[in-house]
């Protein structure tokens, strides 16, 4: 699965000539119920006292990016989190971790994965466009009976303490991704977020999953149209 200095993305997406029939599915909080890789590493920090005392070593570092952006930071946290890990034991760890948590309970949007199911099953090209990290989501999404989708993610590298973020697949950047595949145009675009407007502007229909009316609100006034409102269990 890894074959170069980086985590690379599948290949083949859809193209234009199939945009009727493409529709964009976001990952966290539309079909899981929370953030699969803080999870992650949220995991990675409490089966280990190694990393905790390392995240303590390295608080200035990462309360420096903080500053910033909580963003930063976060992403700082991780990197200590994957500290030592090369690419084949990060992707051993992470499908380990994704194994265990795909059969918890209620960890899934039910409805999601259903509605996910019903437009393969209609013939759509679905693609999961996601800021999750690529192993991590794909894994997931295997073990979940759907190892054909197309997945444009987030992507690692190795580097010289272990693992790093390479490329983090949100805002603007899930279009640049998907644009690199020639998918610039879609039917539907799923997401809870309105960080995903530049992927939602484009939507045919925009959908917002378990929003709430502020956002929805917001969404469709910078849309300049009306969404569509689901609620998903």
């Amino acid at each position: 699965m890894f074959t170069g200095a980086m985590i690379d993305a599948p290949a083949q997406a859809g193209s234009d000539a199939d945009a009727s029939r493409t529709v964009l599915f976001d990952f966290d909080g539309v079909l899981f119920q929370g953030d699969a890789f803080e999870q992650f590493i949220r995991h990675r920090y409490a089966s280990s006292p190694v990393y905790k005392a390392l995240a303590l070593l390295t608080m200035p570092w990462w309360l420096l990016c903080g500053v910033f952006s909580r963003r930063r930071a976060a992403w700082a946290l991780s990197h200590v989190a994957l500290c030592g890990l090369g690419v084949q034991r990060y992707q051993a760890i992470a499908e380990d971790f994704a194994d265990q948590i795909v059969r918890r309970p209620r960890q899934f949007y039910r409805d999601g994965l259903s509605a996910l199911r019903r437009h393969v099953a209609e013939g759509d090209e679905v693609i999961v466009v996601t800021g999750c990290e690529r192993i991590l989501v794909t894994r997931l999404l295997t073990q979940l009976g759907l190892p054909e989708l197309t997945i444009v993610a987030t992507q690692l590298k190795p580097g010289v303490f272990g693992m790093r973020l390479h490329s983090h697949n949100v805002g603007r950047r899930k279009v640049q991704n998907l644009a690199a595949k020639g998918v610039t145009n879609w039917r539907m675009a799923y997401t809870d977020s309105f960080q995903d407007m530049p992927m939602l502007k484009p939507a045919g229909e925009a959908v917002l999953v378990n929003g709430t009316p502020k956002l929805c609100k917001r969404v469709e006034k910078a849309l300049g149209r009306a969404v569509t409102r689901v609620a998903w269990y």
